[in-house]
């Protein structure tokens, strides 16, 4: 499991990279979509930043490196905001979804929407990364003492 969430956490990095990288570069949206901004800047260089952060969390808890819950929270709390953040953006480009069909993107969704399912899957598997830990930890309470009387 942990394999698996530091795949797709390197698997979004790319993704919003990619995205973010060519509207640095060139100026335009990667896909020709429309390129919404969120406090005056690209939202997909927020993304970047968001799988940065959660591919930094997965690789500790990969390599086993750092405090396991402290890894955990950092892949759960910014995928959490990752789906608000992707959610709403995939939520004001439905009425052209809606109007003009899978043809209107290049990949038949809004890059947010993949950055949304991503997320989605982070929080799924981030979570069962997080049982997996609390099945596999020994029993920490105190049991009751026995003194043998003879």
């Amino acid at each position: 499991m942990k394999k698996t969430l530091f795949a797709i956490s390197i698997a979004g990095l790319i993704f919003s990279g990619y995205l973010g990288g060519t509207k640095l570069l060139t100026g335009t949206c990667a896909l020709n979509e429309s390129c919404p901004n969120f406090l005056g800047y690209p939202a997909c260089f927020y993304g970047f930043f968001m799988f940065l952060a959660i591919t930094i969390g997965a690789g500790m808890l990969f390599f086993d490196v750092g405090k396991k819950r402290c890894a955990l929270h950092i892949v759960l709390w910014v995928s959490l905001l990752g789906v608000l953040f992707a959610g709403y953006f995939t939520v004001k480009e439905l009425p052209l979804l809606f109007a003009q069909g899978l043809s209107a993107y290049l990949l038949g969704l809004p890059t947010c929407a993949f950055g949304l399912f991503m997320y989605l899957a982070l929080i799924f598997v981030a979570s069962k990364v997080k049982a997996q830990e609390k099945i596999g930890k020994p029993r920490t309470e105190a049991l009751p003492r026995t003194e043998a009387r003879l």
